[in-house]
């Protein structure tokens, strides 16, 4: 597994990446930026970590709208998660709690 170093809404992560992951995870990452800066530029929300939630929560729904789930890089998808969408989403955010409640400077 290598690493690549991305930026998303301006700041630096070193990601993991399997091989022949690349164009994978770099179009998550663009996916997560691009959501993360147009929720930032509403302007309505500035904390760092509740735009990644709302992000996340957003890029979870629209998964959930094209009827099948796909497969997250495993940079991002860690342990695979229970089978019922609903179930799904509540580890997502689970896991999504737990990483910010580690590091505050995350996001």
């Amino acid at each position: 597994m290598k690493q690549l170093e991305v930026q998303i809404m301006g700041q630096s992560y070193l990601l993991g990446c399997p091989d022949g992951g690349d164009a994978r995870l770099l179009d998550a990452v663009e996916r997560v930026d691009t959501a993360m800066c147009k929720i930032r530029e509403g302007g309505k929300v500035r904390a760092r970590d509740r735009i990644a939630v709302l992000a996340a929560l957003n890029l979870a729904f629209d998964l959930s709208d094209q009827g099948k789930p796909q497969a997250l890089p495993a940079a991002v998808a860690g342990p695979s998660l229970p089978g019922e969408p609903s179930e799904k989403l509540g580890a997502l955010l689970a896991r999504l709690d737990d990483a910010l409640n580690r590091d505050d400077r995350l996001l």
